[in-house]
């Protein structure tokens, strides 16, 4: 539900804020949370309140502590090695109670440090900034490379391969809307590549792939930017957990080169740009390249082939159980995301493999 500006000042008013907040505006439209600027009188800093989707996250707890002991760790590296921790990581402001959130009329509501001074983009349309964003991503696993804390699963079943075939089995099993044999061609699809993929994850499972700490939303407009082009600080950490690096690696290699629309219904605009693809893999290189281990580089192409082959199953199984998971704007457009990923998918294997 809205809230009211005075509603919302009163939610800042919970938080450990320098100075009185004066106004609360929004801030962007992000597909999760909400998000809003908090302006203070005087020269006290300004904030960034967000309301968290508890749709999506279920453990707001969890994923708080999360953040707070990634940022602590990073700021003591930053910190280390000359840097300002305040301008290169985020900084969880507590409410009034020492709790990282604080909840108004059943919704989890989250303080950070406004960044001053800084540059963000919205898309990666050139190489230049696609290895600005891998060197970003590359970044910021390196500096958690020796982070030995738990940390609270808050996606269960990210990525896991063998999860999604259980989901996949059962929904073609079930073929509520009797769509299966329309799509019987995609289907083969998936399943032609079934035992390549259970391999690569069985080395996930085997821990022959080590979990280090991923971000897991890696576009570039959740990276922030000083005025000379060098990465600053990564934002959004509410997806972050241990997992493969390469998930990482093969998610932005699937949204960095896509010479299409994720939904393009014209398949003659998709392909894997592989000049977008060398750049981004010489940026996250640059600064992965010092804790990766030797199979971990090995199958850094594959893990764009693993990412983008997943979103294909994914789309085709909610377009087969009738469209329920992911929003549709038209009745085909489940099907229409499957072809267009499928189509990067058969451009990435071709280029790389």
């Amino acid at each position: 539900m809205a809230k009211t500006g005075e509603q919302l000042l009163e939610i800042a008013r919970q938080f450990q804020l320098e100075g009185v907040p004066a106004q609360v505006r929004t801030l962007g439209d992000g597909f999760i949370n909400d998000t809003f600027t908090i302006e203070t009188e005087g020269d006290a800093p300004r904030y960034i309140l967000q309301r968290k989707n508890t749709n999506i996250f279920k453990d707001i707890p969890g994923m708080m502590s999360n953040i707070q002991a990634i940022t602590s760790h990073l700021k003591k590296k930053i910190a280390a090695a000359g840097g300002d921790p305040m301008r290169e990581s985020l900084t969880v402001v507590p409410a009034v109670d020492g709790k990282l959130y604080h909840v108004h009329d059943g919704e989890y509501w989250c303080v950070t440090v406004f960044i001053e001074d800084s540059v963000s983009y919205d898309k990666a349309d050139t190489p230049l900034l696609a290895e600005c964003g891998g060197r970003g991503i590359g970044r910021f696993q390196a500096m958690l490379s020796d982070f030995d804390q738990p940390l609270v699963d808050t996606l269960p079943g990210f990525h896991n391969i063998r999860f999604r075939y259980g989901q996949w089995d059962a929904t073609l099993a079930r073929d509520p809307e009797h769509r299966a044999e329309s799509v019987r061609e995609l289907i083969n699809e998936v399943e032609s590549r079934r035992s390549e993929m259970l391999d690569f994850y069985r080395l996930i499972e085997t821990g022959e792939i080590p979990l280090r700490v991923t971000h897991n939303d890696t576009k570039i407009a959740n990276m922030l930017f000083d005025h000379d082009g060098n990465v600053l600080c990564v934002l959004d950490l509410d997806t972050v957990l241990k997992a493969p690096c390469l998930y990482d690696f093969g998610d932005s290699i699937r949204s960095y080169t896509n010479t299409g629309a994720e939904d393009d219904p014209d398949l003659s605009r998709v392909s894997m740009s592989r000049e977008m693809y060398d750049a981004f893999e010489r940026g996250y290189l640059s600064e992965a390249g010092s804790f990766l281990t030797d199979i971990e580089r090995k199958y850094l192409p594959f893990s764009a082939r693993y990412i983008t082959y997943e979103q294909v199953l994914r789309f085709l199984m909610d377009y087969i159980d009738g469209d329920h998971y992911y929003k549709i704007k038209y009745p085909e457009h489940n099907l229409v995301r499957t072809r267009a990923q499928l189509k990067l998918l058969q451009s990435i294997e071709q280029q790389l493999f």
